[in-house]
């Protein structure tokens, strides 16, 4: 885990804003000379331009936690080689909160946490959901509130509350938090609560995060049969968590 902490970390910081996990070999990792991990190829990824003159979502001045950029740009794209999830493509990209919704088990949940996202004033939603060789099928929502305020309650009391999701997806039975994310793999001044379907999980696992920042949260989904490999998963927290920052 300490190289693939190592290389989520510097990888991302190579190139200003430019930053991206695909280009080294893992011959070039000191100590490593098997062909494959798992790891997947990533475009090169750039922040989104700000409109002039306003700040980003961590400066300072923004006490809010704004995003002023098009929350539809800052979805982390697909990696090489996946294909594309149409039914997380939305209407002009905006994804129907029923459709968020129905990551979720249990018909209550679902009912009593789309109440919650209206009565805290959620504005819109943005997703982008894909499907490797490797059989992984990956789904990213981003939803936009007011302030950040609103998505550190939400975060915290609802969503993410300590040692376990505040309430469980439609692929696992049950999740607990990954003590093995590596700590090198979350990024400043983002908040992510990282979860890990326990076994025995049946034919696939899913892993799961969710991610505060600013104005935003985030939630991003992996589930795979058999098992659901950590580094890809750890390189799409980060590269995702890096587009929020």
């Amino acid at each position: 885990m300490r190289w693939t902490a190592a290389l989520l970390t510097f990888a991302l910081f190579g190139a200003g804003t430019a930053y991206g996990i695909a280009g080294m070999e893992r011959t070039d990792v000191p100590g490593l000379g098997t062909v494959s991990d798992g790891r997947w190829v990533f475009p090169v990824l750039r922040k989104a331009p700000l409109p002039a003159g306003k700040p980003g979502p961590l400066d300072a001045g923004n006490k809010a936690g704004s995003h002023y950029a098009d929350l539809r740009a800052l979805v982390l794209p697909a990696p090489e080689g996946a294909t594309a999830d149409p039914a997380l493509r939305g209407t002009d990209g905006w994804l129907p909160v029923k459709d968020y919704l129905g990551e979720y088990a249990e018909k209550e949940d679902r009912d009593e946490l789309g109440t919650k996202l209206s009565e805290n004033g959620l504005r819109h939603i943005a997703a982008r959901g894909w499907t490797t060789p490797d059989g992984t099928h990956t789904r990213i929502y981003l939803m936009q509130f007011d302030t950040a305020a609103v998505v550190d309650d939400l975060f915290g009391r609802d969503l993410a509350p300590y040692g376990s999701p505040g309430y469980e997806l439609r692929d696992a039975t049950a999740s607990v938090s990954d003590e093995h994310f590596p700590d090198a793999a979350r990024i400043q001044d983002i908040t992510a609560s990282v979860y890990v379907e326990p076994k025995p999980y049946g034919t696939e696992q899913t892993r799961h995060a969710y991610i505060s920042s600013g104005d935003v949260l985030a939630l991003v989904v992996q589930s795979r049969k058999g098992a659901a490999n950590p580094v890809p998963f750890q390189q799409t927290v980060t590269l995702q968590s890096q587009l929020l920052g």
